[in-house]
């Protein structure tokens, strides 16, 4: 931890100490090129005082203030702004750069109750315009590239403590019913004091990466943690990354850069798009931190990335699988440094009863990866319905306790009783009279503890049961992958739907041109695999054209959503096979949403994914 009371007065520090040096290098994507941009510490500081007066002056101190930004240097300008302010930031993703219309910000800004918008002049007109026709006159916007607004003369100190709000940070997936984790100071400084000990950073890194600013580990691990350091920050905008995954590589060895990550499908992109000729100019040997969480680590991914690019000086012991999320500020567990990643070879029978157990000769094994070992947390695995902490190697819901957890969401005092004031039970379902067992964060995953270290294996919402088994939806949208090469990896969505029993759905984005046989076959041979792999039947298979499969901005399959949309007939299929039973499901269902026309736009506003273009 450092002296500090509140992270406004470290980056007030930082600034003075660095003054001339580059805080951060922006690389923009255009027709020209990628000519960097460069803020300093003293620019950076300069510019934040004086957006910071235009919300002093305005009355924005202790309030909410929406940052709408493209990629690139504005928004970090505006963020810093809100923390000299001492007005509590809430970041969202830019209409107009995602392809859709307002409809999920008009949700969180009426959700966060903020008092004005921060954005840059390109977008201004438009939000300004968007503000008057939601009837929010008394919502300020400002661009804040127009040097004329604001005086840094006039910016004066906030009185802040660590139980201020630095920002709130709303979840991904669906976004009908936005929830604001609420993130204090000291929330903030804990889990980069936490970061800064699992990975071992130092004033000397370089840190950075593509991820979206308003994305957890895209603001907390790229943005404010070399802040916190008073180290250099390198980044580029996210369709950057995903029109050209090079690009993201080449700039980690341009820059030397030391830490910066992303999710699993990050890195399986890389191996799939990097060029042989594109590999020879590589260079990642001063990649000591490659963060890989958001979404479960894959193991093949894993040993896929290390072998494709050792030649390029990556080392096994970078890859640095990790677990967290909004409600815990970012970082809980990391594998301890210079470890390669684990894998856990398991027996699958055992997985689905919930238990960790080794291999049974030539009985069907599932890999799992280790997410490493919680140093700033206390973690326990529950029993979700007893509440009864489970012994090791025994899978139940993460619960969580520890400085960096959040006090919650936003306005939601009875779902903060449930979620993030959880009390464990005794072992005959007692609950604690002394509240040792009470203030747990339940994080709605599901884990298990083995020799000390965290494997996640899914979502409790998630879990498919059928015929009394606990099947990981990601295990068998793997296995439908493995069939056909055609088959998009990481691009499938598995989950269940109820008639007089459970019923098995899988959809699955395809590449026709890449298709060796016919869809029929394709189909067919998904069935057949996954009778044989789970001894279930698969008789729910839809393909699909590439880009339909719901994604959240860390990469996550919004597995519920697609069911909601399958339910619903939202789903167009390029060929599919479909049980009667569940055809008439489905026709019930979408002539109970025709009748409520308001649910089936909630699921299309909730229809947005970064990587929809890959």
């Amino acid at each position: 931890m450092t002296n500090f009371r509140t992270f406004t007065e470290l980056v007030l520090e930082r600034s003075e100490a660095r003054k001339d040096a580059d805080a951060f290098v922006f690389l923009p994507d255009d027709a020209r090129g990628s000519v960097p941009q460069h803020l300093t510490s003293a620019a950076l500081d300069q510019e934040a005082r004086r957006i910071a007066s235009w919300l002093q002056d305005r009355g924005a101190v202790k309030r909410q203030v929406l940052l709408l930004y493209p990629a690139g240097l504005d928004f970090i300008k505006a963020f810093t702004a809100c923390l000299y302010a001492g007005a509590v930031a809430v970041p969202g993703p830019l209409p107009a750069e995602q392809g859709q219309h307002f409809a999920r910000i008009s949700g969180i800004l009426r959700d966060a109750e903020a008092c004005a918008v921060l954005t840059d002049s390109a977008n201004a007109p438009a939000i300004s315009a968007w503000l008057a026709a939601e009837g929010f006159t008394d919502v300020a916007c400002l661009a804040t590239d127009d040097p004329a607004q604001g005086d840094a003369g006039a910016w004066h100190a906030p009185s802040l403590t660590p139980e201020s709000l630095a920002f709130l940070q709303y979840t991904s997936g669906s976004t009908s019913d936005p929830k604001g984790v609420v993130v204090s100071h000291g929330n903030l400084l804990a889990n980069e004091a936490a970061i800064q000990r699992s990975i071992g950073t130092s004033a000397d890194s370089v840190c950075g990466g593509w991820l979206p600013f308003y994305h957890d580990m895209g603001l907390i691990g790229h943005i404010l943690h070399p802040m916190y350091l008073g180290a250099q920050g390198v980044l580029m905008a996210p369709f950057t990354f995903l029109k050209r995954p090079y690009r993201w590589l080449k700039m980690i060895g341009d820059y030397g850069m030391t830490t910066g990550g992303g999710p699993n499908f990050a890195y399986d992109l890389c191996v799939r798009r990097v060029t042989d000729a594109q590999l020879e100019t590589l260079d990642l040997s001063s990649w000591t931190t490659a963060c890989n969480g958001a979404e479960p680590v894959r193991a093949e991914t894993v040993r896929a990335f290390n072998e494709r690019f050792a030649p390029a000086g990556f080392r096994p012991e970078a890859m640095f699988p990790c677990y967290g999320m909004a409600e815990t500020t970012l970082l809980v567990t990391g594998i301890p440094r210079g470890a390669a990643a684990r894998v856990l070879d398991v027996d699958a029978e055992a997985l689905e009863r919930g238990e960790l157990a080794d291999p049974r000769g030539d009985f069907a094994t599932r890999s799992l990866v280790s997410s490493g070992i919680a140093r700033d947390f206390e973690i326990r695995v529950v029993d979700p319905e007893t509440r009864v902490e489970k012994p090791g190697g025994h899978i139940g819901e993460i619960w969580l306790k520890g400085d960096s957890v959040a006090a919650g969401y936003w306005k939601r005092p009875a779902t903060n009783k449930e979620i993030f004031d959880a009390e464990i039970s005794g072992g005959t379902g007692v609950q604690d009279t002394d509240g040792q067992n009470a203030g747990w964060l339940r994080t709605g995953d599901l884990g298990a503890l083995h020799d000390g270290e965290l494997y996640v294996t899914g979502r409790l919402k998630e879990l498919v049961i059928i015929s009394g088994r606990n099947l990981y939806p990601q295990d068998v949208e793997r296995a439908v992958q493995s069939t056909d090469k055609a088959l998009g990896a990481g691009a499938g969505a598995v989950f269940a739907v109820e008639t007089d029993r459970e019923h098995l759905v899988a959809i699955q984005e395809v590449r026709p041109a890449a298709v060796a046989t016919d869809l029929h076959t394709v189909a067919s041979n998904i069935q057949t695999f996954i009778g044989k792999e789970f001894s279930i039947p698969a008789g729910n298979v839809l393909l699909v054209r590439p880009g339909t499969v719901r994604k959240t901005t860390s990469g996550k399959i919004q597995r519920t959503l697609m069911r909601k949309l399958f339910l619903e007939g939202g789903i167009t299929a390029l060929y599919e096979v479909l049980e009667p039973a569940v055809q008439e499901l489905i026709a019930a269902t979408e002539a109970e949403a025709e009748a409520e026309p308001e649910a089936e736009a909630a699921a299309t506003d909730a229809a947005q994914t970064l990587e929809s273009v890959v």
